[in-house]
């Protein structure tokens, strides 16, 4: 999170008012408390900011600052999200437990996916093939029964200059680059090509 754009000013369970910068966006991710609990701006109007807090709100009181992101509230999508367990805000309850134990404490905050595990990527996409989102690049094994098609992104096109052959990489690193009309493009296990508003 980034430093605080508003105050708190009403609170009515989930539901939270507070006036300040007009720095967030709709949608916008937020940290509300001094815990930073997890929050969405669903209104806006002048300086006034109406909040929906996905965690309890008991404790918040007038005058806590809200911080803000930057970034809509999005899930994380690659390999390793598909055996995993999640809440409703994509905060992995297994991780979780190991660190607090059977309740998810306020405030807590991990990375949805394991950014180091390394994953065997098997490339099928060919060197000069002209892509566009959700044509395939490669695929991972995630378990025995699950097959993770690797795509690119929507909104993604071009041709493709650079693929990683057959090997083990994190979700962070290159796997390929795409030649478009606004110049060169790295694409990732995950990347914001691969990133989506979360539905609820």
């Amino acid at each position: 999170m980034r430093e605080a754009v508003a105050r708190v000013t009403r609170i009515n369970g989930p539901v939270v008012q507070a006036r300040g910068s007009r720095l967030v966006s709709m949608g916008e991710l937020v940290g509300v408390g001094e815990a930073q609990l997890v929050g969405e701006v669903i209104g806006l109007d002048g300086d006034l900011i109406t909040l929906q807090v996905y965690e309890e709100s008991s404790g918040l009181t007038p005058g806590m600052p809200v911080y803000g992101s930057g970034a809509p509230l999005s899930v994380e999508l690659a390999p390793g999200l598909l055996t995993s367990i999640f809440d409703g805000i994509q905060r992995p309850l297994t991780l979780i437990e190991a660190l607090q134990g059977d309740y998810i404490g306020r405030g807590v905050q991990v990375q949805a996916l394991d950014h180091s595990r390394l994953w065997e990527f098997n490339p099928t996409a060919s060197l000069g093939d002209e892509l566009d989102g959700g044509d395939v690049l490669g695929w991972v094994q995630e378990t025995p029964l699950i097959r993770h098609q690797i795509m690119l992104g929507p909104g993604s096109k071009g041709r493709l200059t650079w693929l990683g052959g057959s090997g083990q990489y994190t979700i962070d690193e290159p796997i390929a680059r795409l030649q478009g009309t606004d110049g060169e493009a790295v694409v990732r296990m995950l990347s914001a090509n691969y990133w989506v508003k979360m539905i609820r």
